[in-house]
């Protein structure tokens, strides 16, 4: 092997470009505590948590609701990850939504539930096994005859596609269409993959030896392999998860093999699992269906209906004829056919169009006619079963390929087209092969390219080789519109200023300009249709059509989907198993009353997705015949669906420990019951609450005290209260898992919540293994840490935005933790050497209350799953508090008070707990000697914050830093050679000045203000209230301070206070307190408080230095400028050099 192919495929390159660790001597100190704590928690088995026992509380002796009431819960997934690799940081992110809630949760006294199983169900795994099957026998078993390793991509590699598709398998049978489906960005798979040529690079980029990765051809032996490693870097990141509630998907676990039997069944029997034709995604190669998760390129993407319009042939241009006339069959009619969206608009055809450079087939499609299109638009149409088109399933014959050069200047019938006589052929540069039949029709009445098209192919008729009067045909008036009028491309191109076909952006604006106010306001004013709405019209007008032999439906995937078997995939129509969701109204309109009404989403975004979907979704496909899964019970030859098996297993979770105590069910669990006891009987007592009668007990061999524990732990673990994915599923599998709770449980068992976050980016970056962007989860957290890693997940954001991972928040965690972890042993240890006795001084009292508002506004933040909030409240904000406290109480000699800074160390412990938790665990233990895990205690509760204290919090910090900016600004200034009143480094002294009375001015506002505020919802009519300051003529002045007292008001300062005229707190002694601080901090000399009197000319000193000032006859008479601009609240100061005694 090449050393630069080693190097490709060396696991560690995938994150070459992150962040490099130097001095990790801290890190390894906090790493050796949460390894430590992880294992105490698992001896200890602190994340197993049970339903209460029926012995506890009989089974039916209270309510469900009674039982919650009595017992709290908190029952948390996330979507289970696959099991095709390891985990990296998007799902990190992922899972630490649900953990974080959980442990808050816990705080919260509830029995908090966070289990996790492992996806193994679907293609992807039998894909990569049958790859592995094909390079061991191509290469050798460890790959030695492989001629060349390299990450490249070839032209056909991996993502390719060919000309040649081959049969197709035995079976039964990129412009956004619909602007109603909710669509994201990018797909989840696009923003991560690396494209190498062959599985094995692959695994190897995994770390996996080579000698080892003939193993994985056998596609059980990756659900042996990642599932352990998936729980060991969640262990390690801290998780708490019930690992006994874990299993493997598909039927390598019998037991849970055996609950999606009795889904599917129970489904059918509800109607909701239908069979017969329907249009699906389609892999040829692997002969069946091909969803979401079975996708390499082109999640979400559906079957987009087209009109395949038939244009005869009635002249062929000489080119053309000299091609096919050798072909023909006698007697054959030939048709260019055109794919359009639009058929309403076929009465106003002037031409056709084709790709100068795009290559076509003539195709033999009956014993009578031929079709002219693309090579890929005739593999799309074998396969979906038009009558008297392509009658042998997947297959098209083709007789010869055509340049579409050689098609230009063809005449043809144009069905509906007023100009009865035929229309050419004529090139346009635009029309794309991937896209379509690679045919387009042109109506340049209503379509803004067509009309800028055929305006320039008029223009340049030489230049194209056509004849000018073929583009020159008369446009006619087919659609009235209340904007545009009866030609709208013709006005919306003269409005728009388009000069040509090259004027992309413009035309796609009028396109849709065009399309939206022709279909939702036109009227069409010709042929048979004439008077009807567009809207109306143009299924009907698709159904003339159709009955007349001049048109048939046509489908293709609405843009490009591989499939994990690099296989472009076609629109087929299938004989198949189908979940009927959005065609069955009932149930279609239950789950949308369910989204606007009853489910928790947290964000407007997140419900406008679920909505959409729900609009759009109609019927899927839920059965396969290749990969891995649970075959479906009433038709075995098929496997069921990845997606349609994944929806309900939440319900698995609540009784799994009882079923097995392994992943795989080899071994029994609590209830010693064996895979074949659990029939569809006993799954519907269990979770549908079917009566437990002694038949079914002696029927299944089954106790009645197991099958009661088991429905006690379904009851009180349901209903699901927060489901946490990301935001790709939005289009599949969350509004499935809502779909079918409604289906099978009653309401009071449906979801609670959904909470969807954004993709994760590393560093601001897109995560890429390509660029060396990339991190997995166990690389993260042997690098910062378990608690440092969750807390940059917890910085990076929380809503359905792309969040962004930050290694530098990480990294500078870890000095962060350290240094906090050693001043609080510091602390603790050297306690009796701080302040004991009353909390008497005021920076007591400020610290105590900032403490208690803190408390209060980091549960506020949990409560609303706002993690970055509550990060920044529980740990940036405490700490800052903390360190403000400390800092004036060394400038004022004082010293901190034992009692408030062992009580912050505490605090600051069960503050961090659900994001930090083995940091908060070792403080709680060796530092605090609490007696037992931090885990379970509760959340701390704390006195209602008094305003007085916070406004008087609030005005020491602002003043403090109004202080020291304006002494870096004049020390800036100096150091640019500009004039400065004083010099900050030679000896200097502060004056401020505060003012005992508002400004007469401002009475008038305060009136205003006053009736505008309504005191019951603490809010102020801005209307009204703006409207009146408007007309008084002090709008600069007024507002501000008008601003001022809205925000007082707002956050609930008592109105007598504010209209009064009332600081809730005493400036002066405030400020008295903060003299030492200041004559410290700013180096002063001496630091004055002047109380100024009303007018701002002269004042009372009121401190020297923080002392009280004896001499209550020591007026100044003649104060400096700034003091007339002190108003209560808001003092001013004034610095000047001082000269040293003794000079």
């Amino acid at each position: 092997m090449a050393p630069e192919a080693a190097l490709s495929l060396d696991p560690s390159n995938s994150s070459k470009n992150t962040l490099k660790l130097e001095n990790t001597e801290k890190r390894d100190t906090l790493i050796a505590i949460e390894k430590k704590y992880q294992r105490q928690w698992a001896e200890d088995a602190v994340f197993q948590v049970d339903a209460p026992s029926t012995t506890e509380i009989p089974l039916h002796s209270i309510s469900a609701v009674e039982l919650h009431a009595r017992v709290p819960k908190f029952f948390g997934t996330m979507a289970y990850p696959y099991m095709n690799g390891t985990l990296h940081m998007g799902h990190s992110f992922t899972a630490s939504k649900v953990e974080f809630t959980t442990g808050f949760a816990r705080m919260q006294k509830k029995r908090a539930l966070f289990p996790l199983g492992f996806h193994c169900t679907g293609m992807p795994i039998k894909a990569c096994a049958d790859k592995l099957v094909r390079e061991v026998e191509l290469f050798g078993q460890e790959f030695e005859r492989c001629p060349e390793l390299n990450q490249a991509d070839s032209a056909q590699g991996e993502s390719g596609t060919s000309a040649d598709h081959g049969p197709p398998a035995p079976t039964q049978g990129q412009t956004r269409e619909d602007v109603t489906k909710f669509t994201t960005k990018k797909s989840k798979t696009a923003a991560k993959s690396v494209h190498l040529k062959y599985q094995f690079q692959i695994m190897m980029t995994l770390g996996i030896p080579i000698h080892e990765i003939h193993r994985f051809a056998d596609p059980q032996y990756w659900l042996t392999f990642f599932p352990p490693l998936c729980q060991r870097d969640l262990t390690n990141f801290g998780a708490r998860i019930d690992w006994r509630r874990s299993f493997v998907t598909t039927d390598a676990n019998l037991y849970y093999d055996a609950f999606v039997r009795w889904q599917m069944n129970r489904l059918k029997e509800l109607g909701k699992i239908k069979y017969g034709k329907r249009e699906t995604i389609y892999s040829p190669k692997d002969g069946q269906p091909c969803m979401d998760h079975d996708r390499s390129t082109g999640e979400g993407i559906g079957p987009q209906k087209y009109t395949g319009l038939k244009l005869k042939v009635k002249e062929w241009a000489p080119d053309a004829l000299e091609v096919v006339q050798s072909k023909l069959l006698p007697g054959s009619d030939v048709f260019l056919v055109a794919a359009t969206l639009r058929p309403e608009t076929m009465y106003g055809q002037t031409c056709c169009f084709v790709g100068r450079h795009i290559t076509y087939g003539l195709y033999q499609v009956n014993d009578k006619e031929c079709f002219v299109m693309t090579d890929r638009a005739a593999r799309n149409l074998a396969f979906q079963g038009v009558p008297g088109i392509f009658p042998t399933f997947g297959e098209y014959s083709l007789l010869v390929e055509v340049p579409g050069s050689s098609l230009v200047g063809t005449l043809v019938n144009a069905p509906l087209s007023v100009h009865t006589s035929g229309v050419r052929v004529l090139p346009m540069e635009t029309v794309m092969a991937a896209k379509g039949t690679g045919i387009v029709t042109s109506v340049p009445s209503d379509s803004p390219h067509d009309y800028a098209t055929v305006m320039d192919l008029a223009k340049k008729a030489e230049y194209y080789r056509i004849k000018k009067e073929w583009a020159e045909l008369k446009i006619v008036p087919i659609i009235q519109t209340p904007s545009y009028g009866d030609l709208t491309a013709p006005f919306l191109v003269k409005k728009m200023k388009i000069n040509s076909p090259k004027d992309t952006k413009q035309l796609e604006e009028a396109k849709d300009l065009a399309y939206k106010e022709g279909y939702y306001q036109g009227v069409i004013v010709v042929g048979d249709f004439k008077g009807m709405k567009v809207s109306d019209a143009k299924e009907s007008i698709h159904k003339h059509l159709e009955e007349h032999g001049e048109a048939f439906v046509y489908w293709e995937p609405e843009g490009l989907v591989m499939s994990r078997s690099a296989d472009e995939c076609v629109v087929a129509k299938l004989d198949q198993w189908y979940l009927n969701y959005g065609a069955d109204t009932e149930w279609r309109d239950q789950t949308m009353s369910w989204v606007k009404q009853g489910l928790n989403s947290y964000t407007t975004d997140t419900k406008n997705g679920l909505e959409a979907v729900i609009n759009w979704l109609n019927r899927w496909a839920c059965a396969r015949t290749y990969g891995l899964g649970s075959r479906l019970p009433f038709d075995p030859h098929f496997l069921v669906e990845s997606l349609s098996d994944s929806t309900i297993y939440m319900a698995y979770y609540t009784i799994a420990h009882y079923l097995h105590q392994d992943i795989f069910g080899k071994k029994p669990g609590l209830a010693n019951i064996k895979p074949e006891q659990m029939t569809d009987e006993v799954w519907d007592y269990v979770f549908a609450g079917r009566k437990l009668d002694d038949h079914l007990i002696e029927k299944t061999g089954i106790s009645k005290k197991a099958l009661e524990s088991m429905r006690r732990e379904f009851e009180y673990w349901y209903p699901l209260d927060m489901r946490v994915s990301g935001k790709d599923l939005i289009n599949n599998h969350l509004v499935f898992f809502l779909y079918i709770h409604i289906a099978l449980f009653p309401a009071r068992h449906w979801p609670r919540s959904i909470r969807v976050n954004g993709h994760l980016l590393l560093n601001g970056e897109k995560m890429s293994k390509h660029t060396g962007n990339f991190l997995t989860l166990d690389e993260t957290v042997r690098k910062y840490g378990a608690d440092a890693t969750r807390i940059a997940l917890a910085d990076a954001g929380d809503g359905v935005e792309d969040a962004n991972f930050e290694e530098s928040v990480a990294n500078s965690t870890i000095l962060r933790l350290y240094t906090l972890k050693e001043w609080c042993e510091t602390t603790v240890k050297e306690q009796k050497d701080l302040r004991t006795g009353l909390k008497a001084t005021i920076w007591d009292r400020l610290f105590e209350n900032e403490m208690n508002g803190l408390v209060h506004e980091v549960r506020r933040n949990y409560e609303d799953t706002m993690y970055k909030a509550a990060l920044k409240s529980a740990l940036y904000d405490f700490t800052s508090a903390r360190d403000f406290y400390r800092e004036v109480t060394s400038a004022t000699g004082v010293g901190m008070h034992r009692e408030l800074a062992l009580r912050y160390i505490e605090l600051q412990a069960l503050l961090i707990t659900p994001i930090a938790p083995h940091w908060a665990e070792y403080i709680w233990l060796e530092v605090l000697y609490k007696p037992s895990t931090i885990q379970n205690e509760p959340f701390p509760t704390a006195p209602t914050t008094d305003l007085a204290l916070a406004a008087a919090r609030e005005y020491v910090r602002a003043t403090t830093s109004s202080i020291t900016s304006a002494e870096a600004a004049q020390q800036k200034k100096k150091d640019k050679g500009k004039h400065v009143a004083f010099d900050p480094r030679k000896p200097k002294q502060l004056t401020v000045f505060a003012a005992s009375k508002f400004p007469s001015w401002q009475d008038k506002y305060i009136d205003l203000v006053r009736d505008a505020f309504d005191a019951t919802h603490l809010t102020v009519d801005d209307a009204s209230l703006n409207g009146q300051i408007a007309t008084m003529g002090e709008m600069k002045k007024a507002m501000p301070f008008v601003q001022g007292l809205k925000r007082r008001l707002v956050a609930g300062e008592r109105a007598q206070v504010v209209f009064e005229r009332q600081l809730a707190f005493d400036e002066l002694a405030t400020l008295q307190a903060m003299a030492p601080g200041i004559k410290k901090t700013a180096g002063c000399q001496t630091v004055t408080i002047v109380a100024v009197d009303e007018g701002g000319k002269t004042g009372r000193v009121v401190s020297l230095d923080g002392g009280a000032n004896e001499q209550t006859a020591d007026h100044r008479m003649a104060l400096p400028p700034s003091a007339e601009g002190a108003v209560p609240g808001h003092p001013t100061f004034f610095f000047e050099n001082v000269v040293p005694e003794g000079k």
